[in-house]
């Protein structure tokens, strides 16, 4: 039993250390490329985040804070 996890745990970590480049399956091919794009994404281009989707984080708000003016429509409730 033990040499059984021993084997699954070195399998594991030598199918971890694949370093080329990503190519579909065989028989499939890369999506098409999007309405207006000049060329086919690359499989690489495909996994990357975009800024939009991945934006960058502003800590300004922490490091940069204001005491609030009075706000004359902040009323209590009814």
């Amino acid at each position: 039993m033990k040499r059984l996890a021993v084997l699954g745990s070195l399998l594991l970590l030598a199918a971890c250390g694949r370093a080329h480049m990503l190519q579909p399956a065989k028989g499939d091919s890369l999506p098409p490329a999007p309405y207006g794009a000049d060329s086919e994404p690359t499989g690489n281009q495909l996994i990357t985040p975009s800024v939009q989707a991945r934006p960058a984080r502003g800590d300004e708000l922490l490091t940069n804070s204001q005491d609030r003016r009075s706000d004359q429509f902040d009323l209590p409730p009814r």
